[in-house]
């Protein structure tokens, strides 16, 4: 029996209906989605305005990671938020609890964090202590990473889209070269374990742009946002060793490719990374918002008190979820499940790319995955327009996916990491059949 059900083309009459009212009064800012306005969600499946019955593979954008409105997660919120929803930085039960399990959960160098609300809260800290640890006021980030929307976040990053017609960005920022092996026209992902292309590149661009020793890096285990580029096996650790060289601190931002996404609890646990730190955002609250930057006592020992602070950062509520999210991973095998359920995928989604002229690389780890559409696989010309046919018709047939990439031209995958293998199946199905429609 079918999981999935759409009645008729969308949007239905309510969602039509409540999409005018939105967009009358909310400015029209967001990126391009199908036309589903969604009212409730359990698991990995969604239910809209007019009772349509989707499969998600966006996790609300690498979010929902124990699922949508786990009932452990929503117990727990329900039951903080009515005992105390906010009291800034004074103490409080859960902020404590959750303290500890976090750090109890992390690799053991990293034995100090502390909660903020969002991912660019996060990773602008995670620049502040670079910057106040070393006396050094320069970093390294890379093109394509994406670190955030705000000012700072978005300056680090090497996406157009959040910079591009505001002006300026702040200064202080040396950008590379990230190596992308589907598009690699330039060779930097040859030469593996020493890349030694790249990393002679890499000492020219920062010997030529910085004003003197660097006080760290900031790089992603993946880039999502550029269209979920896995660098090759080897490269991170490679980075890690150069930093180490250079005296500089070494931070992972892990917002979007931790808890479980990419089959291990953290992604650094796939090349045995020790970042000096680590930012952590998105599934640690699995649709609660909250936060947090992971570090050694060490590194935060350069912070006086009151240097760092948030008016929401650690109120009982994300606190409580924190500890709920820990919970359900502990007890429900998401990380098994995410190695389990992301090979299925990958496997039927390599051969789906075998029969489509049009899906030029499926890429990825455990449920976070990438296919990148192309005009001509001889090519590689971008296809943004297919991706837009993908969301609509996969919507209409009843699943739930997003585009990403630096040309608009990647479909997410990306599903919470409770799918069953009946899920992953029917989704499979569906996607299958829209993307060998696209020849017609």
């Amino acid at each position: 029996m079918a999981i999935t059900h759409v009645n008729g083309p969308l949007p239905g009459p309510r969602g039509r209906e409540l999409l005018e009212t939105w967009h009358q009064y909310e400015a029209d800012v967001t990126g391009f989605q199908a036309p589903v306005v969604w009212e409730k969600a359990r698991g990995c499946q969604v239910t809209d305005v007019d009772g349509n019955v989707y499969l998600d593979w966006t996790s609300g954008v690498l979010v929902t990671n124990v699922g949508h409105c786990h009932p452990h997660l929503v117990r727990a919120a329900q039951e903080a938020s009515a005992q105390l929803l906010n009291n800034y930085e004074c103490p409080n039960v859960q902020r404590i609890q959750a303290a500890k399990r976090l750090v109890e959960a992390l690799p053991k160098h990293l034995d100090t964090c502390f909660f903020l609300s969002t991912g660019s809260e996060a990773t602008e800290a995670a620049a502040r202590l670079m910057r106040r640890a070393t006396g050094r006021f320069e970093l390294l980030s890379f093109v394509g990473a994406f670190h955030g929307r705000t000012y700072g976040a978005a300056g680090m990053g090497g996406l157009p889209g959040p910079k591009r017609l505001y002006g300026p960005s702040l200064p202080g920022i040396v950008r590379a070269p990230f190596p992308n092996p589907y598009r690699d026209a330039e060779g930097w992902c040859e030469g593996g374990p020493t890349f030694q292309r790249f990393f002679d590149h890499l000492d020219l661009v920062v010997d030529a742009n910085a004003s003197g020793p660097l006080a760290g890096l900031i790089v992603e285990p993946y880039q999502g946002a550029a269209g979920f580029i896995f660098p090759p096996p080897g490269w991170l650790k490679r980075l890690e060793a150069w930093a180490r060289a250079r005296d500089m601190l070494f931070t992972l931002d892990e917002v979007q490719a931790s808890y479980g996404r990419t089959g291990r609890m953290w992604a650094m646990e796939h090349e045995e990374l020790t970042p000096d730190i680590v930012t952590i955002g998105k599934a640690i609250g699995s649709g609660v918002p909250v936060s947090a930057v992971a570090a050694s006592r060490r590194v935060f020992g350069c912070l006086q008190k009151g240097e760092m602070s948030s008016t929401l950062g650690g109120n009982p509520v994300a606190s409580a979820a924190v500890c709920a999210v820990l919970d359900i991973f502990e007890r429900e095998g998401l990380v098994a499940n995410a190695q389990r359920m992301g090979a299925r995928m990958k496997t039927r989604l390599e051969a789906l790319s075998r029969r489509s002229p049009y899906l030029g690389d499926v890429r990825g780890m455990g449920l976070v995955m990438g296919l990148e559409f192309v005009k001509d696989k001889a090519t590689r010309e971008p296809a943004k327009d297919l991706t837009r046919r993908v969301i609509v018709d996969s919507a209409n047939r009843g699943l739930l996916v997003g585009s990403v990439g630096m040309y608009g031209n990647v479909i997410r995958v990306a599903p919470p990491l409770v799918i069953t293998p009946e899920e992953v199946d029917e989704s499979l199905a569906i996607m299958e059949r829209v993307v060998l429609g696209l020849e017609a």
